[in-house]
């Protein structure tokens, strides 16, 4: 956020234009930010052959799949209507990754219908690809490696009580169904959790696939997921992306010099790609104090931004109408029929009504989560480059809510 004349400003352009031009609540994105850290992975990895593929559940805006593109990644999906929206994104088939977990059979049938690369996570499906499929269509194994890593319990994905992936320890079980059916596994894939800030979790699960290689010759590409922890609160730490770049590059070329056929290191960037880059832009509707709290209420809520509520994360809130204004304590709510608190017992710049508050890191999982709970709207997306803004998703009207809906008298 940078201050002009006592005006913030967001990539360059003021905050009450952003207001005008889609109204509040509204997410803002700075495509700077996005391309600072592509670029940052990009460099920090350029010893070895790596291809990151945008995370696209964090953020699946058609503008914003289209920006990384241009930068040059490919594309995570985990649902078939990601994989179409990375299609009708301009993604080659060959470019996208389809890890999906608990779908139909059916679903794994469309993406093969599609061309687009496919991970299997689970012994029954594997066993179901193979006696459908054979060795005509190769895939990944999506493999769980007892890792307990991430910076909450929902987000931690590799663990033994994970619903995700297959098992590290039956890996002799795979290589009879692949040997049986005379399948083609041409990548190998693991992620552990979010919010990972040790480089040791990434080479730990690097040495478990790295040993399982040997298992299938045939093998091109290592995934180790993401899981990159990006900064939330002032001063917050983050993985160290350089380190990582360096110790993961050192291990695979030892790796490859082995090899007649080097592997390709992939990674799934998401939160990493998006979060810093967005800001919710909200508008202050009531000061209602307390015998205890001063509360700050806005014209958003959890069906906005549900991250706070439901995995008590941190986004920084800052008053963006006055932000030299003397601090106070507030709490920061929302408008919905819950307890939809933002912040509690934020120290902010003076709030008055009418005042634009900007909850910062909201570009991950921030409008892909949003919903219409209590009939709401969810909001618009704006997109900023070279200090231009443009409209990339508007408002929903009330004829969205009823598009759906068939009436029964």
């Amino acid at each position: 956020m940078e201050q002009r004349n006592d005006l913030s400003h967001i990539a360059g352009v003021a905050v009450d234009e952003l207001a005008a031009l889609a109204g509040t609540p509204v997410y803002v994105y700075d495509s700077a930010i996005i391309a600072r850290q592509v670029q940052r992975l990009q460099r920090a990895f350029a010893g070895t052959p790596t291809r990151f593929m945008y995370a696209c559940k964090a953020l699946p805006n058609l503008s914003i799949m289209r920006l990384v593109k241009r930068l040059g990644t490919g594309l995570d999906t985990v649902s078939i209507q990601e994989v179409q929206l990375g299609l009708h994104a301009g993604f080659k088939p060959e470019e996208i990754l389809f890890t999906p977990n608990m779908v139909s059979f059916e679903e794994i049938q469309r993406a093969v219908e599609l061309g687009v690369h496919i991970n299997i996570d689970s012994i029954p499906m594997l066993e179901r690809f193979g006696h459908h499929y054979g060795g005509r269509t190769p895939i990944f194994l999506r493999i769980n490696p007892h890792i307990m890593a991430g910076g909450n319990e929902r987000i931690s994905t590799g663990h033994i009580d994970s619903k995700f992936g297959i098992s590290i320890h039956q890996l002799r079980h795979v290589e009879r169904i692949v040997g049986s059916h005379g399948m083609h596994i041409h990548g190998l894939h693991m992620h552990t959790g979010s919010d990972i800030l040790d480089a040791d979790v990434f080479l730990r699960g690097a040495e478990l696939l790295l040993d399982s290689a040997a298992l299938f010759p045939e093998l091109r590409y290592l995934d180790l997921g993401s899981g990159f922890k990006v900064a939330y609160k002032p001063g917050d730490i983050t993985t160290d992306i350089e380190d990582l770049g360096k110790r993961i590059t050192e291990r695979v070329k030892a790796f490859n010099a082995q090899r007649t056929e080097p592997v390709e290191i992939w990674f799934e960037p998401g939160k990493f790609l998006v979060s810093e880059a967005g800001t919710l832009l909200t508008r202050v509707t009531l000061l209602k104090q307390t015998t205890a709290t001063v509360f700050a209420g806005v014209d958003s809520g959890l069906n906005h931004l549900i991250r706070p509520m439901m995995y008590g994360a941190y986004h920084h809130i800052e008053n963006v109408s006055a932000p030299t204004a003397t601090p106070r304590i507030y709490t920061v709510v929302g408008n919905i029929c819950e307890t939809d608190t933002f912040g509690w017992d934020r120290q902010i710049a003076e709030i008055k009504e009418g005042h634009l508050l900007a909850m910062r890191n909201a570009g991950a999982y921030g409008h892909s989560m949003a919903s219409n709970y209590n009939s709401r709207m969810r909001p618009p997306e704006i997109l900023i480059t070279d200090g231009q803004a443009q409209l990339i998703r508007r408002r929903e009207t009330l004829d969205d809510l009823l598009a759906t809906q068939v009436s029964v008298d």
